[in-house]
Parts: structure tokens; sequence; C-alpha cells
């Protein structure tokens, strides 16, 4: 029942997540690819037996008979991403004199409600085995690249496997993703200049509602045991001005937990006016160019290349500090009263008391049988309950959705969007439509017949579930 009930709060993940509509099956070739390179077109096998095509770039000339390190990239977030959106950090790292093998992202398995990074991580290490076989590859130089949702898939593969001989990160998490979700669109919205309960309260909690309600695939998840079991150096890298994820936080749990498991051999490096893929960005991180940070391509180079040649990395943290606006929200598991099938149920009283109070008023006119309602305030009840839910809940669903980099809420007034405002006004109003409703019901109780008797105890149920509803979601809270 919830998946049938909530399944309309999928929107916001459709758009959070970046899913694009493309298919495991469709295999895309690389581009053009510049005179001074060369690229193979591979295959290999996932986890799961699903086959998987991607290509490897590497330098057309050069490099003698000495055997290269190599280097796989892992996508982020978004089912059947193809390999051409990473084609450009492919084409920089070969050009470091690096193989690199990038390949298209599965569908099969994945999806809005559903994922698993630890087959994720099983893909990687196909194309890490496959890049190994390549002429001209070391394979004890092979590693693993992973970007934003890749920063949870390579360190799984990398502490699965001593295939890999070191991990680069990027814009990666050492948080729940969940909570670096919620992080995103309550930084974003804060951005923005909203304040209050709908950012701090509404937006988490629409969160941990989806989460409970499976609309979230594995939202706690915690990175931390992994990365101890990382044993590979490790370089990590993020832009100053990563909008996606909490940068500072996100370094400092790396650091901790690589050194609870006794690997000294980390490199944070931040770049300045860098978006969160290491990007050049015009506007603080809202706007990705196509070119990434200077000197950023020439650090994996660099760093590649003496970890693979036997000389220790430099560890240690480099670079402007990030800019991490507002620390992370927490983001628990919802209590029995707040979880998805109660916020169903009391979706499915509200929309129908109030819907039905109006059509059964039309189907009485339609047969001719038309009466005043007990009280002026029924109507408004009934209009203004469903133009509350669902205004509520389209405008929560469209500021979650435009809150990510940089929240769209719509005109302030001392922080709170004039929507929100307006529909919270409109809510203490039905609550009190509500009991003018229920008094006016009663006293003129002996002149209701039994089918208004049930019209009205529809409506007055809707009227009562708001007020619970309306204090948990923060529109009957007028001064948050």
């Amino acid at each position: 029942m919830r998946r049938v009930v909530v399944a309309g709060l999928a929107a916001v993940l459709w758009w959070l997540l970046a899913v694009p509509g493309a298919w495991a099956a469709v295999v895309t070739r690389a581009p053009g690819v510049p005179g001074d390179l060369k690229a193979v077109e591979v295959t290999f096998t996932g986890d799961g037996g699903l086959v998987m095509h991607g290509t490897v770039l590497s330098p057309a000339r050069g490099g003698g008979a000495r055997p290269r390190p190599g280097i796989v990239l892992i996508h982020g977030a978004g089912t059947g991403t193809p390999r051409t959106k990473l084609m450009g950090e492919a084409v920089e790292f070969a050009r470091r004199g690096l193989s690199v093998l990038v390949y298209d992202k599965r569908s099969v398995g994945y999806s809005l409600f559903e994922r698993s990074y630890a087959q994720l991580a099983g893909d990687a290490l196909g194309a890490v085995a496959a890049l190994r076989e390549q002429p001209g590859v070391d394979p004890a130089k092979v590693g693993v690249w992973g970007l934003s949702e890749g920063g949870w898939v390579a360190p799984m593969a990398a502490a699965r496997s001593r295939d890999v001989a070191f991990v680069v990160l990027v814009g990666a998490n050492s948080q729940q993703p969940l909570l670096q979700q919620a992080w995103a669109v309550h930084a974003g919205l804060r951005a923005a200049g909203v304040r209050g309960r709908l950012v701090d309260g509404t937006e988490p909690d629409l969160y941990r509602v989806l989460a409970d309600g499976e609309l979230f695939p594995e939202p706690y998840y915690d990175p931390a045991p992994t990365i101890a079991a990382v044993r590979q150096p490790v370089l990590a890298v993020w832009g100053v001005h990563d909008l996606l994820t909490p940068a500072r936080e996100s370094s400092a749990g790396f650091a901790e937990a690589l050194r609870r498991g006794g690997n000294d051999h980390l490199t944070v490096r931040y770049f300045a006016d860098a978006d969160h893929a290491a990007h050049r960005t015009p506007d603080r991180g809202v706007t990705r160019l196509p070119e990434l940070a200077p000197g950023y391509a020439d650090l994996v180079g660099s760093w590649v290349t003496d970890v693979t040649s036997g000389r220790p990395p430099v560890s240690g943290t480099s670079g402007p500090a990030p800019v991490q606006a507002v620390p992370t929200v927490p983001v628990p598991p919802v209590d029995w009263w707040e979880a998805a099938d109660v916020q169903a149920g009391a979706l499915v009283v509200m929309l129908a008391g109030f819907a039905a109070y109006p059509l059964a008023a039309l189907a009485r006119r339609v047969r001719g049988r038309s009466r005043r309602p007990v009280s002026a305030a029924a109507r408004l009840l009934s209009a203004g309950g469903l133009t509350v839910v669902l205004g509520s809940f389209g405008y929560v669903m469209y500021a979650v959705m435009t809150g990510a980099k940089l929240g769209s809420p719509g005109p302030l007034v001392a922080g709170r969007p004039v929507v929100w405002l307006a529909l919270q006004a409109l809510a203490v109003a039905c609550v009190v439509a509500t009991a003018v409703t229920g008094l006016a019901w009663w006293r003129g109780r002996a002149g209701v017949t039994a089918g208004e008797r049930v019209r009205l105890a529809a409506l007055t149920a809707g009227g009562l579930v708001l007020v619970p509803w309306g204090l948990y979601w923060g529109l009957l809270l007028p001064g948050l």
C-alpha cells in the first residue's frame, strides 16, 4: 500500500538523483578521440554476469616498454549513465600518461527505488580486471576513481580486492546517503534565504518519510567501516564550491575512518573556483563548465605516477578551505507515528473527506435535491482543506526539487516563502472552520439526514486529521 499511496514522492528523487532515460542495452561508443590518444572498445563482465561496455583511452605515443598505470572511472548517481559523461576526465587523465577505462553504467538492478553499492563495486572490479589485461598496462598499477556516488563505491571495491592499487575520490561523501542529500537541499534553500520550520524541519522530515516509504535506496548506508577497511593510498579531491557534498565534514570523516583503520596515506586537495565534480564554475558551484579545475588533472597524473612507482604519497591537506555554509542536518529513522504508512493514511482521510463534500453536493444538484450546508464554514473547510493538502504537497515537492545547489522558493517575507505563509494562513482557517462546522452540525443535528451526517463526518474527520498533520509538517506553526 505504501508504494501506491506515497509513490507521488518519487518525483523528488527523479530530479535529485539525476536519473537520465538511458538503457543498459544501449552501447555508447567514444566520440572522436583526440589525435594524441588512442581508444580501444572493451566489454567485460560486471556484477551478476551483466555484460558491460567501455572504452580504454591511452597515450598514442611514448611510454616505450614500460607499462603504464591504469585507472577505472566510476560514475556518480544515475541509471545507465553513458561513458561520454566522463570522457572529459578520461581524456585529460590519459594525456597525463595513464590508461583510462570509462564504461556505461548499468541500469539493470539500478533505478529510482533500487540500487546496491556492493553491486556497483562488483561492476568496478570487473572493469579493473579488464583494464589489467590491456596491452601496455601494468596490472599491479591499476586503481579506481569515484565521483559523488562513486565515492561510496570506489572504497568498497578497494576494500574487497588487492587488485586495486590506489583510490582517487572526487566530491565523495563520508556520510550516509540520506544525510548528504538532505544537507544539499537544506543548504540550497538556506542559500536562497529560506529560514524557519520549512527548511529546518519539513525538508529533512520529508527525506525521512521517503526513506521509510522505500523511495530512497540505501538511505542509511554507513560508509565509515568500509573506508576504514581501505589499505590503499587515497587521494580525495573537493571543489571549494561543492554544493552537493558537505566537503568539510566529508574530508574529516574520511581522515578519521582511514586513521581508525591504520591507513595514513590520505592526500586531501581542495580546488578554488571548482564545483562538485572539480570542474570550473563561474558562479560558486551552480553552473558546471566543461573544463576541469586548473591543476586537477596534473595532480591526478603525478599522484598516481608517484604512488605506483613506489614513492610514498604526500599525505596532508592543501588548497583553500571549502565553502560549507551550514552543517549537516540529522535525519534519523522515523518513529511509528510519523512513518510513511501513517502519513499515507492521513492523506487518504483528508483528501477523501475534503473531496467527498463537494462531490456529494454536485450529485445532489444533478438530481435536483440540493440543500443548504449546515454552515458556510463547511464549504471553506472543503475547498481550503484540499488547497492546503495538495498545495503544501506540491510546494514542498517543488522546493525540494529546486533546492539542491540553489533553491528557488519564490518571494520571501522574513525568510519565509510567501506561498508557504499563505498555505499556513489557510491551514489555520481550516482548523477554525472545522470547529465551526462541528458546532453547527451539533446544533442542527435534528434536521440533518443520514446521508448528510456521513458527508459531514468525513469532512470533519479530514479537518481533525489536518491538525496533527499540519503541526508535524509546520503548516500550523505560523511563527516558524
